[in-house]
This record gives structure tokens, C-alpha cells and sequence, in this order.
């Protein structure tokens, strides 16, 4: 363990902890990464003197947030906590798994065996190993989208480590396959749509004259790729959040500029599209999204598979939906961040081997750690009905259900919902 010394930023103390962890902690005396936490606590207090709370961010492939100040549920947080933010391995300032560094490991079939350690299981081995480095006992855990498939793993492997649980948006159907997870969100999906474009029917109109006009008009992404309908239709990750909701509307309405050959689309629009279909900053995701749902089978492109049944959501519709957290071959192929790493992800959906379980249905079912979720109704990315599921065969799960926020909902009120399921994990 390497901490740097502490130093604050608009009243939040930081201090930064490197790790150095196996790739397999199977296997300690192999390959090694490093890990990057950012140690937060409130500059008005001792923070030394709290118990520390980990946050597991979302993903699969999302680095820690970077606070700028004490707000949300952070504010909440340090004032019972000191929080560690974890940088997942393979993202921000741990050891990076991107098309830069990927190939330094090897052949493609080297990168993915290389990638199978990357995934909920890994990241709780890592988390313990931080523990006994930091010399804490049994701490809280917050896990917020992928990070509650992570506490779930937790409970479920090192159940010993954790005090108490805290899960936002975030609990994993417990078996497979991978396919319910999409049969399930793109029906939400759908409604979503549906109410999305009752609110700004012009949109609609909007929405199908850009994929036309992408079909006869080339147009290219700052990162200089030709837009595709599929590309345009990824703007539906917009639909998943309260605030988001609303700001796709204002990416749509300056979609297009009069120029001297003809209407073209308007940097601001293809700028602001670019920033939500770019995996440069995070090509973990698409890299090992279905992963995360996998148990001893492959993949093979679930949402895929389930989108040739949706044909409403197929780029070629006479009028197109908009697309929710799916990823799809065609990834690979269109985004200049991921084509370096086609072959890696097709052997990645391919494999059968080497994906273990991330759950232990035994251990969950006798689980007693207080353990505490917000489940959202109407939740395009994480299903209402698979959540509660899960919940179910949780020994002592407590649930709270909300149809007042979607996934992001902790950055809507994450003071709220933070105060709310750590009183009743202690009530």
C-alpha cells in the first residue's frame, strides 16, 4: 500500500492509496495490477476516526466518481463515514485494460483469458485484499448499478468482510441466461420510449429524419467515423435517468443546421451524440456487459439475440425506437476505441469456460449481513421484476421500492436515498 499525504478539494479531504493485486487471486504469484482508491471524508471532521464505507461504482468498466465538493449522497456519507472510491480494475488510474494496453498482454486469445479476471469475483478478492491493507474490519459497502452486482458477489463469497450493505438500482438476477435480462429491459424500454415522445411528439418526426438523413448524407463523429442509424438510436441511455430524460430533448433540437450544401447535422448535435456513443473512456463495458450475466455459459450475444425479436427497436424500422444498455456486434466494428478489440470480444461471447459463478445461492439464502435496496419501478437498465427476485432469496433483504426516480436516482436525491436504506439496514 502506497497513500499519498491527504489534501482537500472544496472541503472533501482526499488521500490516494495504490495497491498492488494479482491479476489472479488464485494464483497470487502470477501477473500483478495496480489498484487506485481515493480515500474521502469530510475536511470539518476527523475523518481517521470513522469506519470506512466502499463504493462500488457502476459499469461493468466505470472508474470511481471524482467529487469536486460535499453534495448528494456523498454529503450523507462522510457523515458517519470515511469513503474509499475504488477505481475497478482495468479503469482510471488502475492499471488500464483499453486497446492501448490489451495487446501488450498478448494474442487475442491471451487478452481474453486475461479479461476473464475482470469481473465481480476479481473485483471482491480486490476489495478484500484493500481491507486487510487498510487494517479494517468488516466495513460498509454501496454499491449503485453494476456495483450492487458486486456487493452481491460479496455476500455471497466474503461475507465476512462486509458490516452492512447498501444497493441502488443494482441487484442482478442470480441465474441465467443472459436473455431474460434483455427480454425484460427492452419491454420497459419500450414504454419508456412510448412515454418519451407523448411528452415531445415532435421529436418523433425529429428522430426519424435523422436516420434517414444519416442513410443519405455521410456524416461523421468528432472521432471521425461515418454515424450510423444504430449509433443515433444509442441516445435512448438518455431515457434511463430523471434529469436525462428532459436533456435528450434539447440534444434533438438543434439537430440540424442550413448549410450552403444543404441541411446537414450541426456539430453541437453530432458533438453531444458523440459523447454518449464514444467507449474510448470505457471500453470495459462493452467489452464485458454480458459477461456479467453469464455463469458457466456463453453469451453469444444475448441482446442480439432478443433484439431480432423487438423489430420496433431494429435500426431499419420504418420509424426506429431508441436503444437502451445492450451491447452488439456491430460495436466492434463502428467505434474506432473498440475495433482494435473485435477479436477479443467475440471470444469473449463465445467462451464457456473460465466464467465461474458470481453467485452463491446457498450462502445468499442463510446471508446475515443487514442488507438494504432501492429498486426502481420503472428501471430501463436493472428490471423491477428480476430485482425482486433477487431480494427474495436474499436472507434479510430489505427493499425499498420507488417510482419517483429512475437508475441514476442518487444523483437526483442521493442524500435522501442514502439516509433512507442506512437507516434501515440499522433500524
Amino acid at each position: 500500500m502506497s497513500p499519498t499525504d491527504a489534501y482537500t478539494i472544496r472541503g472533501v479531504r482526499m488521500r490516494d492509496h495504490r495497491f498492488t493485486v494479482p491479476l489472479d487471486h488464485a494464483h497470487p504469484g502470477g501477473t500483478t495490477l495496480e489498484l487506485f482508491a481515493r480515500e474521502l471524508s469530510d475536511a470539518r471532521v476527523d475523518g481517521e476516526a470513522l469506519p470506512w464505507l466502499l463504493f462500488l461504482q457502476g459499469g461493468p468498466g466505470g472508474r470511481g466518481n471524482r467529487p469536486a465538493g460535499l453534495s448528494g449522497w456523498l454529503a450523507e456519507a462522510t457523515r458517519h463515514f470515511r469513503v474509499l472510491m475504488l477505481d475497478q480494475r482495468g479503469t482510471g488510474l488502475s492499471t488500464p485494460a483499453n486497446r492501448q494496453t490489451l495487446p501488450l498482454v498478448g494474442s487475442a486469445a491471451e487478452q481474453a483469458e486475461y479479461l476473464s479476471h475482470f469481473r465481480a469475483t476479481d473485483i471482491v478478492a480486490d476489495a478484500e485484499f484493500i481491507r486487510a491493507a487498510l487494517g479494517s474490519g468488516p466495513w460498509s459497502v454501496f454499491g449503485q448499478s453494476y456495483g450492487g452486482f458486486c456487493a452481491l458477489s460479496y455476500l455471497s463469497f466474503a461475507p465476512e468482510g462486509v458490516k452492512e450493505a447498501l444497493i441502488t438500482g443494482g441487484l442482478a438476477p442470480l441465474t441465467g441466461p443472459a436473455d431474460q435480462v434483455y427480454q425484460a429491459t427492452f419491454e420497459r424500454l419500450r414504454r419508456r420510449n412510448a412515454e418519451y415522445f407523448a411528452k415531445y411528439p415532435t421529436d418523433r418526426e425529429v428522430l426519424t429524419r435523422i436516420m434517414a438523413h444519416t442513410d443519405a448524407v455521410a456524416e461523421f463523429l468528432p472521432t471521425g467515423e461515418r454515424l450510423t442509424r444504430e449509433r443515433v438510436q444509442m441516445l435512448g441511455n438518455l431515457l434511463g435517468g430523471n434529469t436525462r430524460f428532459d436533456s435528450l430533448h434539447y440534444v434533438l433540437e438543434d439537430a440540424f443546421v442550413p448549410t450552403l450544401h444543404g441541411v446537414r447535422l450541426s456539430d453541437g448535435f453530432l458533438a453531444q451524440l458523440s459523447s454518449q456513443v464514444d467507449r474510448s473512456t470505457g471500453p470495459l463495458y462493452a467489452l464485458m456487459h454480458e459477461s456479467i450475466y453469464v455463469q458457466g455459459e456463453a453469451s453469444n450475444w444475448a441482446a442480439a439475440r432478443v433484439l431480432a425479436a423487438n423489430p420496433d427497436f431494429l435500426p431499419d424500422a420504418a420509424q426506429p425506437l431508441l436503444s437502451g444498455e445492450a451491447v452488439y456486434p456491430w460495436y466492434f466494428e463502428q467505434d474506432p476505441a473498440l475495433s482494435p478489440l473485435q477479436e477479443v470480444a467475440q471470444l469473449l461471447a463465445v467462451r464457456t469456460d473460465g466464467w465461474g459463478k458470481l453467485y452463491n445461492l446457498e450462502q445468499l439464502a442463510l446471508n446475515s449481513v443487514p442488507v438494504a435496496a432501492a429498486v426502481y419501478r420503472d428501471d430501463i437498465f436493472v428490471d423491477r421484476d428480476l430485482s425482486l427476485a433477487t431480494a427474495a432469496a436474499v436472507n434479510g433483504l430489505q427493499v425499498w421500492e420507488s417510482a419517483d426516480f429512475h437508475h441514476d436516482g442518487i444523483a437526483d436525491d442521493g442524500e435522501g436515498i442514502f439516509a433512507r436504506l442506512l437507516g434501515m439496514v440499522r433500524a
